[in-house]
């Protein structure tokens, strides 16, 4: 009986614990820190779906810049376009390659051009309202204001034909060969700059241009590569070309001109006034004048101007 009483009394001692712990979870919640609790953290932003990536900047308007270049440029300056598409994926280069005098005209008379570099200094100013009113003697204003510069020097060369038939070695063997009439001289037109340029270099040798021209011992190219090519056919004896022309040709240069002879020669480039795209224009200027365009002129003998 006792032993009942025992047991009785356990089991009811164990229900009463039982409930007391049941009643407990059910009403006390657990304890917890203000970061644990959804109500006092901040939303964590949600993570976007594909659909909601953000859009990619537009890419910046296409322009299509013209370019007015002296026609000894072609090679390089194509190989720098092929450059500048990485650094301006959006502009695409226009070429106009001719004789600096030729390209002064075309803008002279309206055509389109952001960016003129001419091989000489005088077609230059020949548009700049600030050069001399003797050589912009008709007072043209297309060079836009401080962006004009001197980009490049070049060197005034006599080239040979492939053997060099003539055995030409020398400025002074070209002068020697011109009063004999024993040798055939291909030169630039009087309106271009090589021209310009070979002229001086028969000054220089007190040799009379017209008199050798009737003589029938000098032919004429309207561009310094119609003379590249005269030289390169064997057509003359030699030509004074540009040393990056006889470099881009595989001519041999024989001499080359000093500056007592002919001056330097000066490669000026300028964004003109009537560019609609000036900022892009001086932006390739500015390219022009780095590192890895540099590289590229430097390689067929272009240098900077000292």
């Amino acid at each position: 009986m006792k032993m009942r009483k025992v047991l009785s009394l356990l089991l009811a001692a164990l229900l009463l614990c039982s409930l007391a712990a049941c009643a407990g979870s059910g009403t006390t919640p657990p304890a917890s820190s203000p970061a644990a609790s959804p109500a006092a953290s901040p939303a964590e932003p949600a993570s976007p779906s594909p659909s909601e990536e953000p859009s990619p900047e537009p890419s910046a308007e296409p322009v299509e810049l013209i370019v007015f270049a002296a026609a000894s440029m072609t090679e390089t300056l194509n190989e720098i376009a092929e450059l500048y598409k990485a650094v301006a994926p959006n502009v695409t280069l226009v070429y106009n390659f001719d004789s600096s005098g030729t390209l002064k005209t075309q803008i002279q008379e309206g055509a389109d051009c952001d960016l003129f570099i001419s091989a000489g200094q005088k077609q230059m100013n020949q548009l700049d309202k600030d050069a001399s009113a003797e050589v912009n003697t008709e007072g043209l204003d297309f060079v836009l204001a401080g962006s004009r510069i001197n980009l490049l020097e070049n060197k005034v060369a006599l080239a040979v034909p492939d053997g060099n038939p003539k055995n030409v070695t020398s400025y002074d063997d070209l002068a020697a060969g011109l009063k004999d009439g024993s040798l055939m001289l291909a030169m630039g037109n009087a309106d271009v700059p090589v021209g310009q340029y070979t002229q001086k270099i028969l000054a220089y040798y007190e040799l009379d241009e017209e008199a050798l021209a009737k003589s029938g011992v000098i032919t004429y190219g309207t561009n310094v590569k119609e003379v590249t090519t005269q030289v390169s056919e064997a057509t003359v004896d030699c030509g004074v070309i540009y040393q990056t022309d006889a470099f881009s040709a595989k001519l041999t240069v024989v001499d080359t001109a000093t500056k007592e002879m002919c001056g330097q020669v000066i490669y000026p480039a300028a964004v003109l006034n009537i560019s609609q795209h000036a900022e892009e224009a001086q932006a390739f200027l500015d390219y022009l004048t780095g590192p890895e365009a540099s590289a590229v002129f430097e390689a067929v003998g272009f240098t900077p101007v000292k």
